[in-house]
């Protein structure tokens, strides 16, 4: 590209991490920011980051590296947030620098907790940013396979095309493809939803459920995503697309799923805390699944999966008995 905006990458974790390495294959140089100072030296020194995606080499001279949140939002043009959501408002709580004229593109696949908004409505409502210039980067795409240059597509929404377009180009490569949509909010809330019903199809493994139920829960699983989105924004979207119904899927099954995992988990008796713990990594549908259930208390969309998970992760009822009357409700 002969010209380009610029971009900043905010986080310091796996998804970060590959969005970091699929900027610098098209761009001559990113700024990002993580918190940890250790992981920037470590990448400075060794040209990889030493928590997350290890195997990626990164060309340093293409990196403007900080622990200062406001270095980076300074130096761009484009921001890229990809950070838990539970730990959002805390990052952006520190900015000094005013986002106004920034263009926000959200890699989180979360609610944020203090405002159960998500992120883009975040940034609207609190940051006075216009929709033009909010934007989701959505899956089907795991971090690890990125890092494995394994052929991966993204979803790009946007309500301003030609920022979509921006975006999907300083995205795309030989392993990656990129479409656009202005589905802003569908998108966001489907990559919000599939890690609710991830922990659901993990805690059915860890209950020793087959792959015969876990075909019912997920074609449940996506009736139920449409319902949901529909309440909350109605337009004409196709729920089959990749960046819903493929999403879904990749999430629901890999190895890569730490929601999956967390449910898996808790299936197999685990408390919260202590699975928690023992992960690595933040699984967002934890704290999705109690803004879901919350915010469908006002839409009254017909959720059995959602409510079942909810029941387990935040009244503490048993994961076998719950999900002993939640077959009954699928079909």
């Amino acid at each position: 590209m002969t010209e380009y905006p610029k971009f900043a990458v905010i986080g310091g974790g796996s998804w970060a991490t590959a969005i970091a390495k699929m900027l610098c294959v098209n761009l001559p140089e990113i700024a990002w920011y993580m918190r940890n100072t250790d992981a920037i030296e470590h990448i400075q020194q060794h040209h990889h980051n030493p928590n997350y995606l290890s195997s990626v080499e990164f060309n340093i001279n293409k990196l403007k590296l900080t622990s200062d949140i406001n270095e980076a939002v300074a130096y761009a043009d484009y921001i890229v947030f990809a950070i838990p959501s539970a730990f959002l408002n805390g990052e952006l709580q520190k900015l000094t620098e005013s986002l106004n004229g920034k263009v926000i593109f959200s890699a989180i696949k979360g609610i944020v907790p203090e405002t159960s908004l998500i992120v883009g409505e975040h940034f609207h409502d609190k940051y006075d940013i216009d929709y033009d210039n909010i934007g989701v980067i959505t899956g089907p795409c795991h971090a690890e396979e990125v890092a494995l240059e394994r052929l991966s597509y993204l979803t790009i929404a946007c309500g301003d095309a030609e920022k979509a377009k921006i975006v999907a180009k300083c995205l795309s490569g030989n392993y990656i493809k990129a479409k656009i949509t202005d589905d802003i909010i569908g998108t966001e809330y489907a990559a919000m939803l599939k890690n609710i019903y991830a922990i659901a199809a993990g805690i059915a493994h860890g209950l020793g459920y087959g792959d015969n139920f876990q075909s019912v829960l997920m074609s449940n699983g996506i009736r139920e995503m449409k319902k949901f989105i529909k309440k909350v924004h109605k337009m004409k979207r196709n729920i089959n697309n990749s960046a819903y119904l493929g999403d879904l899927l990749v999430t629901g099954y890999s190895v890569f799923s730490r929601n999956r995992m967390f449910g898996n988990m808790i299936g197999k008796g685990y408390t919260v805390k202590s699975a928690m713990m023992e992960m690595s990594m933040v699984a967002e549908g934890y704290y999705a699944t109690k803004s879901a259930y919350q915010l469908n208390q006002e839409y009254g969309a017909t959720t059995p999966i959602i409510d079942a998970v909810y029941s387990i992760l935040y009244e503490g009822k048993e994961a076998k008995k719950v999900f002993k009357k939640l077959t009954d409700k699928l079909d």
